[in-house]
C-alpha cells in the first residue's frame, strides 16, 4: 500500500509511520516546509506527488488550555481548512481508504460519562477549546457527506489524550503530561498547575493509539466516528500525584485556582472500537508514564545543549 501520513513526522505520526513501513507499505511523510495543507494549491501539489492509495491524516495544530486560549481563531482555521483540503484532494485522487484522527474535545462540555459517540452532537463543547473541537468535528461532517454523495470510504476516530516518548514538552504549548514531568523533572521546589486539579481525564499511550490507526484502515469502513481509548479515568491531582512519585519529585504542588479547569470529566465508551476493531488498549497507565519519563529523562544532554 501506498500510503500519505499527514502529520507523519510529528508525535502519533511518527509511531504509526514506523508501524507501516515495518509491514511493507511504502509511506510518504510529507514536510510542513514544503506543504502547507491549509493551502489548497499546496495540498494538491502534495497529493500529486504522493498518489496515495490510503491517507491518514493526522496533521493538527494543537495545545494545552493555554495555547488553546491564545490562538483560538488560529487553531479553528487551520484544522478545519486542513481537513477541508485533505478529503477534498482524496475525492479528487480517488483514494482508496480515508483514515481521520479527531480528538476527545469534540464532545460537549458536559457529556455524560463514559462518552458514547451518540452524544457527539448533544452541545457545546468546552469554551476553551471549542474553536478546535468544533473545527475537527467539522470534518466528521464532511467525511460522512463525502461518502454519502462521491464513495470516499472515510473514517473518523476519536482518540483520547494521547501521551508517550516523542511528546511536546514545550510548556507553552504542550498538554498536561508532558507539561508535568518537565515541570518535575526540571523544575523548582515549587511547581504550579492551573485549575483545582479536580477535573478528570482519560490517557491513551501513544503506540496504542497507532495500533488502533492501523486497525481501523484494515478492517473498518463506517460511518460512524469511533472512540479510541482506556476506559478509564483519573484526576488531574491524581495524575500529579502520580507523576510526582515516578520522578521523584518531592517539591510542592500549587494549584491556581484563577485559572481554569477545562472539561470537568472526560471518559470515553470503547466498546465500539473493541467490537469492530478488536482494538483494546493495551499500556496502563503507570507502564506508560513510566517511559515516557525514562525516555524525556535521556533526551537531558540534548537539552543542555
Amino acid at each position: 500500500m501506498r500510503a500519505l501520513v499527514t502529520g507523519g513526522a510529528g508525535f502519533l505520526g511518527s509511531f504509526l509511520v514506523e508501524r507501516l513501513r515495518a509491514r511493507g507499505d511504502e509511506v510518504v511523510v510529507p514536510r510542513r516546509v514544503e506543504y502547507d495543507l491549509t493551502r489548497f494549491d499546496d495540498t494538491a501539489r502534495l497529493f500529486d506527488a504522493a498518489r496515495p492509495e490510503c491517507v491518514f491524516h493526522l496533521a493538527a495544530e494543537v495545545g494545552g488550555i493555554g495555547a488553546n486560549r491564545a490562538n483560538p481563531g488560529r487553531y479553528w482555521f487551520a484544522n478545519q481548512s486542513m481537513g477541508v483540503n485533505v478529503l477534498e484532494q482524496s475525492r479528487l485522487y480517488r483514494v482508496a481508504k480515508v483514515v481521520v484522527a479527531g480528538t476527545v474535545c469534540a464532545y460537549p462540555k458536559f457529556t455524560p460519562t463514559p462518552f458514547s459517540e451518540d452524544d457527539l452532537w448533544n452541545g457545546f463543547p468546552e469554551e476553551t477549546n471549542a474553536p478546535y473541537g468544533v473545527a475537527k468535528k467539522s470534518i466528521l461532517v464532511g467525511a460522512q457527506a463525502y461518502r454519502e454523495q462521491y464513495g470516499l470510504d472515510a473514517v473518523y476516530l476519536l482518540p483520547a489524550n494521547l501521551y508517550g516518548p516523542r511528546d511536546n514538552f514545550d510548556l507553552d504549548s504542550s498538554h498536561v503530561v508532558p507539561a508535568l514531568i518537565h515541570k518535575m523533572v526540571d523544575g523548582p521546589d515549587e511547581v504550579v498547575l492551573w485549575g483545582d486539579g479536580t477535573p478528570t481525564r482519560e490517557f491513551l499511550y501513544v503506540e496504542d493509539a497507532a495500533d488502533a490507526f492501523l486497525l481501523a484502515a484494515d478492517r473498518y469502513s463506517g460511518a460512524e466516528p469511533l472512540n479510541i481509548g482506556t476506559g478509564a479515568e483519573i484526576s488531574i491531582a491524581g495524575l500529579a500525584a502520580t507523576i510526582a512519585e515516578l520522578t521523584d519529585f518531592e517539591g510542592e504542588i500549587v494549584w491556581d485556582t484563577s485559572m481554569p479547569n477545562g472539561q470537568p470529566r472526560r471518559r470515553l465508551d470503547t466498546r465500539r472500537a473493541e467490537e469492530l476493531l478488536g482494538f483494546r488498549a493495551a499500556t496502563p497507565l503507570r507502564e506508560g508514564l513510566q517511559r515516557t519519563i525514562a525516555w524525556y529523562r535521556a533526551q537531558a544532554p540534548a537539552r543542555a545543549g
